[in-house]
């Protein structure tokens, strides 16, 4: 079993607009929700005063967190996720990569860091096109080499793909001694004639 790493691919991050454009779709339904619950329920100044307050407050809180975006690129050097860019988080490396949304043209992935904190990226095709299906397969790529977390942040490298190759190596030494065992008239199961 022969498995091969993506080849490098460094992606742009920017602010998502189909996100954006999502975001503020739930908004105005939570504003609209609000104003036919005060039509309806003949709601006193105060209260729509109050509810009305709450979504615009939300509103402005959802603004600055769609301002706050990651921007920089996202690069893979063939073993290893990094954030480049502008910002607190950037430079290190990622680990443990999920694909939380796949939408063909966008995903939203989740990475942690390997002080355990974890990083939403949203990757849109828009963004650069001609480099979109290298990003996809490094993304979903078998990588060939795992670590295992250990307690307080260390971790022990583990090549999982060369353990696999060495069970595969011996499953199959051992599938092809069979039927020579079998032929001598040896009791494979206790190992002898």
């Amino acid at each position: 079993m022969n498995r091969h790493n993506a080849p490098p691919v460094v992606y742009p991050l920017g602010r998502s607009l189909f996100l954006r454009r999502w975001l503020l779709t739930l908004w105005l339904a939570g504003l609209l929700s609000v104003l036919l619950w005060a039509v309806s329920a003949r709601l006193q100044p105060d209260a729509l005063a109050l509810a009305l307050v709450t979504v615009l407050g939300a509103g402005m809180a959802v603004r600055l967190s769609c301002k706050s975006l990651p921007c920089g690129q996202l690069a893979w050097d063939g073993d290893t996720w990094r954030r480049e860019g502008a910002g607190s988080q950037s430079g290190g490396a990622l680990n443990e990569l999920s694909v939380i949304a796949d939408l063909q043209s966008r995903l939203l992935l989740r990475f942690e860091n390997q002080a355990g904190k974890g990083l939403w990226l949203w990757v849109e095709r828009s963004s650069l096109p001609e480099r979109w299906l290298d990003l996809r397969r490094a993304v979903y790529s078998p990588h060939k080499s795992a670590t295992r977390r250990l307690p307080h942040g260390r971790a022990d490298a583990v090549d999982v793909m060369d353990a696999l190759d060495v069970m595969d190596a011996q499953a199959s030494s051992f599938s092809s001694a069979l039927p020579a065992a079998a032929a001598g008239g040896v009791n494979v199961a206790r190992g002898r004639p």
